[in-house]
C-alpha cells in the first residue's frame, strides 16, 4: 500500500523546493528592493540587533539572510506578523512562515531573503550569524 502526500493530509506546497509564489526576484536589483523593504519593516516593528548576511555565493536557497531579535515571544510574533503584512501591502506577495505557535524562533521565507526572528536566548544558542558569515577555511596541504 502506498500513501500520497494528500493521504497524509499534507499539501504539495509543503514539500515544494520552489520559493513561495510571488516572491521570486527577477534580478539582483529586485532582491535588493525586497531586502530594503524587509529591513524597513523590521526597524518599524522595533526588532533588535538586525543583521543582514549576503549568502548568494554560499547557497542557492536565497540571496540574503536577515537575523534579528525580539524582546519576548509576543514581540517575536508581532515582528513576524508585521513583516508579512508589510510585504503583502508592498506587492511582494505572501511569504511562507514557520514557528509562529511557539514564537521562540520564527522563520519568514520570502524566496530571495530568509528572515529569522529570535528571542535573544535562542538566537545566542543557534548563532546563525557565525555559521553563515564565516569564510571557508582553505584545505590543508600535506608535504
Amino acid at each position: 500500500m502506498t500513501f500520497s502526500q494528500e493521504d497524509a493530509g499534507l499539501s504539495a506546497t509543503q514539500f515544494s523546493s520552489e520559493p513561495p509564489v510571488g516572491l521570486v526576484a527577477d534580478s539582483p536589483r529586485d532582491a535588493k528592493s525586497l531586502l530594503a523593504a524587509i529591513l524597513a519593516s523590521l526597524d518599524d516593528a522595533k526588532a533588535e540587533e538586525i543583521v543582514e548576511i549576503d549568502i548568494a555565493g554560499k547557497t542557492p536557497i536565497a540571496d540574503y539572510m536577515v537575523v534579528c531579535s525580539g524582546r519576548s515571544q509576543r514581540h517575536v510574533g508581532a515582528i513576524a506578523d508585521h513583516l508579512v503584512e508589510d510585504l503583502k501591502d508592498n506587492g511582494f506577495g505572501t511569504a511562507a512562515i514557520e514557528g509562529q505557535p511557539a514564537c521562540d524562533w520564527v522563520l519568514v521565507d520570502t524566496g530571495d531573503v530568509i528572515v529569522h526572528v529570535f528571542r535573544p536566548e535562542v538566537r545566542q544558542f543557534y548563532n546563525l550569524e557565525k555559521m553563515w558569515a564565516a569564510d571557508p577555511v582553505a584545505p590543508l596541504r600535506r608535504s
